[in-house]
């Protein structure tokens, strides 16, 4: 049941991204683009997100555990260091060149667009070279697997 659950949820993902136009890099870099061709279309994409987030935040805390687990996993730490700075710079930067942000580019992978496929593995490379920086293996298996 669980994996139904997930299958639907990357669907719907999907489909949103698709039907919002975010799998066209064009129309993410217009976002950036305030002096020219500004689109803002990703601004209510992501007020859209932000408002369906927020009233779904408010039906799951009112559950003692999810539907599929014992427990919340939250993480503990709200320590804001240079590494959750840096990382988040990089990762808004490669969001800007690329016009792809990596949850928008998985379903792009259907376009068939090289791109895509580019953006992807300049992901995985920069997640394994994190994972070797800070000593952890490159491959571990998750608890939730």
């Amino acid at each position: 049941m669980r994996l139904i659950f997930v299958f639907v949820t990357g669907l719907v993902f999907g489909l949103g991204i698709a039907i919002s136009g975010m799998m066209n890099p064009a129309k993410v870099l217009n976002f950036f683009d305030l002096a020219g061709t500004w689109d803002p279309s990703l601004a209510f994409v992501m007020g859209g997100a932000l408002v369906v987030t927020f009233a779904g935040y408010r039906l799951v805390w009112r559950r003692d555990a999810p539907l599929f687990a014992s427990l919340f996993q939250i993480p503990t730490s709200k320590v804001i260091d240079t590494k959750l700075i840096g990382g988040s710079a990089l990762f808004g930067i490669g969001w800007g060149i690329a016009g792809f942000c990596p949850g928008a580019a998985i379903p792009a992978i259907g376009t068939g667009r090289w791109e895509v496929l580019l953006f992807l593995g300049a992901v995985a490379v920069g997640l394994a070279l994190a994972r070797i920086l800070q000593g952890q293996p490159l491959f571990s298996r998750s608890a939730n697997a």
